[in-house]
């Protein structure tokens, strides 16, 4: 449990480390050295996110592809998520009355009982083509994180109202970058030919993968775009 005064200290001490850092930048060799330990705290950076869509998959029978979009910038996230998970959030977006309340709302319902808010949602991790994510909780002046499945924390951070948010490095990962007019470059030559359901990446060059990314995001296929962007990621660390 983080609570009000530990997160004043770590704002305090994450001020100091800042200091520090350009402080040690005039030295040579110790500023080397220094920026090498300290650079890491500086990629936990958050970026705000925003709901773009949710794109019915072709090739997984009941899953959906939820795009989620930097505010302010020309880079996307999609995430693969389950039917019922993709309906809860649908829901909510139309403004949707179900006739019964279904789990997420349920758990808004108590959670305000309570008095019990979500603050803020953050995306924290990203590994094995899986996304993480915790609730940052409120209640009686109190701060709490609280570990979710992604899909779940969107879904109750549309019914909070609350923020979403994601580290830096898992945008640098994970997200997809478009072009100024908001589609991606693809290049006249085409790879191997694709069949729906029927893709194995694994006998695909690099090259050939990074083009056919391409052209899933032009097409806004970004279930499509998900998996290249996984097996590539899978590719670097592999060589790495």
């Amino acid at each position: 449990m983080v609570c009000g005064p530990h997160v004043n200290l770590c704002t305090k001490y994450f001020d100091m480390l800042v200091k520090t850092k350009k402080l040690f930048c005039n030295l040579s060799c110790k500023a080397e050295k220094f920026s090498t330990f300290i650079d890491p705290f500086f990629r936990m950076k958050k970026v705000r996110l925003e709901i773009l869509g949710l794109h019915y998959s072709q090739s997984q029978s009941g899953a959906y592809a939820l795009v989620l979009g930097v505010v302010g910038e020309n880079q996307k996230l999609p995430i693969i998520i389950g039917g019922y998970e993709a309906q809860s959030i649908a829901v909510e977006l139309e403004k949707m009355k179900p006739t019964r309340p279904l789990t997420h709302d349920l758990f808004k319902s108590f959670a305000s009982h309570f008095n019990i808010s979500i603050v803020e949602v953050v995306i924290n991790k990203f590994e094995n083509g899986i996304f993480y994510s915790k609730l940052v909780c409120k209640a009686d002046g109190h701060v709490t994180e609280i570990d979710s499945r992604t899909s779940d924390a969107i879904a109750l951070a549309i019914r909070f109202s609350c923020p979403i948010y994601c580290f830096e490095s898992i945008i640098s990962e994970a997200g997809i970058t478009m072009d100024e007019e908001g589609k991606t470059k693809v290049k006249d030559t085409k790879p191997k030919t694709q069949e729906k359901g029927d893709l194995q990446l694994e006998d695909y060059l690099s090259e050939d993968l990074k083009e056919m990314l391409d052209k899933a995001v032009a097409e806004e296929n970004f279930e499509m775009a998900s998996r290249l962007r996984d097996e590539i990621n899978r590719r670097k660390k592999n060589i790495d």
